[in-house]
């Protein structure tokens, strides 16, 4: 497929995923762990701003930091639209005659660029779709073409930390790709529904972990010894995390390592606090969790030690 083609259907396969994003869904957890739809939709904004400097010659320091931020504003939808547009154009006339680019890491063929920059755009559609409830089909010839290139690249890019873990694949072309760059494809609600519990534990707001957790949930704590303690209904467990974060100085809680399959869950986590002469400590774990209609009902806690 001509280059520029390719990237034109990479870019409206994403654009067509933003414009279905609906006002309510710009804070909810994606499958880029550390992204919320707004951090991954500003994320792919922020490259294409760059594609048009860089195609043109510019280096990074050159562009400076004006592409740093937020650059979505007010009207996310209208400035995705724009950039997107924007990007396909400039590629649309400097590429055909080829090049070279600057890079973060430096110099590179112009070529390769938009190769990422397409495979950015496929990926990243995927992410934003599946966080979205959005259609989370690829075009076959794109993955085809996108799945070429990252074939030769998969090892360097899982080396120096680009991507994280293969996943499992179904044994199709889609599903094979989003497992190379560490997606789960049968990501959907319940992986969304442990995010945002998750971050609500991260961040230690009871009224935000609550509102996660259904009303007949169910707690068990990792001591007394050897069976620790079962708390069950709202009120009970709410008592509990309100003694553990009214308590405790900057208590912390931290993903490590997530699995899930239907509607059961492993989480592996560290529990940071100061202690009063200023120290950290801190302890390791790991919760059983089962989802129930996209909520927490059942947190079962087990501790190193």
């Amino acid at each position: 497929m001509e280059l520029e083609t390719l990237h034109r259907r990479a870019v409206e396969h994403w654009a067509a995923r933003v414009t279905a994003v609906k006002d309510d869904q710009w804070g909810d957890p994606t499958p880029c762990t550390e992204w919320s739809v707004r951090d991954l939709v500003n994320h792919v904004v922020g490259e294409e701003l760059w594609t048009a400097p860089l195609l043109r010659g510019k280096t990074i320091k050159e562009v400076g930091g004006q592409f740093d931020g937020d650059v979505l504003g007010d009207g996310p939808l209208e400035r995705a639209g724009s950039a997107s547009a924007e990007a396909v154009a400039v590629v649309d006339e400097i590429v055909p005659g080829g090049g070279r680019v600057q890079l973060s890491y430096g110099e590179e063929d112009m070529g390769e660029y938009v190769r990422q920059l397409c495979a950015d755009h496929l990926i990243h559609g995927w992410d934003l779709a599946a966080a979205t409830g959005g259609d989370t089909s690829m075009d076959p010839e794109l993955v085809a073409e996108v799945g070429a290139w990252f074939a030769q690249r998969e090892a360097m890019y899982r080396s120096g930390g680009a991507i994280g873990p293969r996943q499992s694949g179904r044994g199709e072309p889609g599903s094979d790709l989003l497992a190379g760059f560490g997606r789960a494809s049968d990501w959907g609600p319940n992986h969304a529904a442990l995010a945002r519990f998750s971050a609500a534990f991260g961040s230690g707001d009871v009224d935000a972990i609550m509102a996660r957790m259904t009303q007949d949930c169910v707690f068990e704590s990792t001591g007394p010894a050897p069976d620790g303690q079962r708390h069950e209904g709202q009120v009970a467990v709410r008592a509990v995390w309100d003694e553990l974060f009214g308590t405790t100085q900057d208590a912390k809680f931290t993903d490590e390592d997530t699995f899930l399959s239907g509607d059961r869950a492993l989480v592996r986590w560290r529990f940071t606090w100061t202690n009063d002469d200023g120290s950290e400590g801190h302890v390791r774990g790991v919760d059983v969790i089962r989802l129930h209609d996209g909520l927490v009902a059942e947190k079962l806690s087990y501790v190193k030690g």
